[in-house]
């Protein structure tokens, strides 16, 4: 991103930054925008698709400041702002819905999903809003999202935000995954957060370890298999992680209702830059 016009003042330097993906993803972003365009009839627009795809990635590639991206490229932060939004709107109507990715996943032939939960953090609201979501476990404010991965660790599906308060058990039930699971005859590894998930202990879907307690040790036999599923579910934090190198998304500073909107729009593409 660069001005053309000379510098008046330290107040109008710029810098340039490189932007860390790929020429494949910055052609999908501005075919999708050139695409909306051409749908809504707009006649007339400040930069071309290419340009807007460039400045909305370095948004949400390296959460630069909509002040400072809009300054060095000579338009308002408010139109910085809606140009996101309109990337994010358009990327995540393309995120799969969870029945139709277990279904994908099950007709390539796959045996196995990962499931894991993430914790996106948020600044810290006012008021009754404030406790819902703040997380005892992370000590901070943010938004829980589930996630499954396959078993090379590439994201397939994320579910809408629930308050951090909520538990992962209850976030699953309330996206009906065991159900779904089934219906695609697939299975899932989980960790211990998801103890209990699966009501069906004779036929289950839902694979995690085994928790200790205070009157059962585990045996050498349990801890062996808790740590062969630790190795095989290890891929889902690769998935995580491919998520979170988009920097917009380290700590929400945007409306929290746009947070599911965004979460599946990263998904799109995180998906575009990594595919194992």
């Amino acid at each position: 991103m660069k001005n053309n016009q000379p510098a008046k003042g330290p107040q109008d330097a710029v810098y340039q930054v490189r932007l860390l993906v790929s020429k494949r993803t910055i052609d999908l972003v501005a075919d999708l925008i050139g695409t909306q365009r051409k749908r809504l009839g707009t006649r007339w627009r400040k930069v071309t698709p290419g340009t807007q795809a460039i400045i909305v990635l370095a948004v949400l590639r390296h959460d630069q400041r909509l002040l400072d991206t809009a300054g060095g490229n000579d338009v308002s932060a408010s139109t910085v702002r809606r140009w996101v939004l309109e990337v994010i709107d358009l990327f995540s109507a393309r995120a799969p819905r969870l029945d139709r990715a277990l279904k994908k996943i099950a007709k390539k032939g796959g045996v196995v999903v990962l499931l894991d939960g993430t914790l996106v953090r948020t600044r810290r609201r006012t008021g009754t809003e404030n406790r819902k979501n703040y997380s005892g476990k992370h000590k901070a404010h943010g938004l829980l999202f589930l996630a499954l991965t396959d078993e090379k660790g590439n994201l397939i599906w994320i579910s809408a935000a629930k308050p951090r308060r909520s538990s992962e058990i209850t976030s699953a039930r309330h996206n009906k995954i065991t159900e779904h699971l089934r219906e695609a005859g697939l299975g899932a590894l989980a960790d211990l957060g998801f103890v209990g998930l699966d009501d069906d202990p004779d036929d289950p879907v839902i694979i995690t370890g085994r928790k200790a307690t205070r009157n059962h040790r585990l045996t050498d036999a349990e801890k062996e298999a808790n740590r062969l599923l630790s190795r095989e579910r290890a891929a889902v934090e690769h998935g995580f992680a491919n998520l979170k190198t988009w920097r917009f998304i380290t700590k929400l500073r945007m409306n929290a209702r746009h947070a599911t909107t965004l979460l599946r729009a990263l998904l799109v593409l995180a998906n575009s830059e990594v595919q194992r």
